[in-house]
């Protein structure tokens, strides 16, 4: 039994470098159609150096960051919303 099958997927990730996992993300893109789970596509979450958008203790001080994570996170849950619709 796959644990992904038809279950939604949002994909993140930070990263010290200037492409910001992107592509990481990609290969797990291409994972997740093998494994049946049903990525959100947009928006993709990419954070490019990192270590100045964290403080020392790992909170993620970035305003902006955190505001384009808050938008991430609002249309995941709409995503999930809507795959459990059907």
């Amino acid at each position: 039994e796959q644990p992904f099958d038809g279950k939604p997927v949002a994909i993140m990730g930070a990263s010290p470098s200037a492409l910001g996992t992107g592509r990481a993300q990609y290969h797990l893109r291409q994972c997740f159609v093998f494994l049946n789970g049903l990525v959100l596509n947009r928006p993709e979450v990419m954070i490019a150096q990192a270590q100045n958008k964290f403080d020392a203790e790992g909170k993620l001080t970035d305003q902006t960051t955190r505001d384009f994570l808050a938008t991430m996170l609002a249309a995941f849950a709409a995503w999930v919303r809507r795959v459990r619709a059907g």
